[in-house]
């Protein structure tokens, strides 16, 4: 399984996820460009010490993403998508593609994922988005649950 950040703002988001990737044995891929470094003190200190730990990759955009990433089916999240993650059939090379934080996933993403593009529902009416990486939490333990 893998995670895919494309263009992430926020250091501890980030931090946090590849904490979860080194948790799950879970792939961390980042698209850049990224809204922090990769020596940010916050990045790290949200992913402590599990850093060596972390099967990570960083790509400087979107197409050099598409052009070296792992074979597998992309699935993009969206909070403007209409249909819910729990409707997919995970699998195990599965990529998870996930948006900023502030702008979520491109049109140029979202149309490429059209077929393959979900949403986590909220019942809540003035919020948003979830916190990505709460997103993607929810999303990876969905597809962990599903595989067993």
């Amino acid at each position: 399984m893998h995670i895919v950040f494309v263009e992430p703002e926020i250091p501890p988001n980030t931090g946090t996820t590849a904490r979860l990737c080194a948790a799950t044995n879970t792939t961390l891929h980042l698209v850049g460009p990224l809204g922090f470094s990769l020596e940010d003190r916050y990045l790290k200190r949200a992913g402590l010490d599990y850093w060596p730990h972390v099967d990570l990759h960083s790509y400087p955009n979107w197409q050099d993403f598409l052009a070296r990433r792992p074979s597998g089916r992309m699935l993009g999240f969206s909070a403007r998508a209409t249909r819910s993650y729990t409707q997919v059939r995970y699998r195990a090379d599965d990529l998870l593609v996930f948006g900023s934080e502030t702008r979520g996933l491109s049109d140029e993403v979202k149309t490429l994922l059209a077929e393959e593009l979900y949403t986590i529902p909220m019942e809540g009416t003035h919020v948003r988005s979830l916190n990505l990486s709460n997103a993607a939490a929810i999303v990876l333990y969905e597809a962990r649950r599903q595989l067993g």
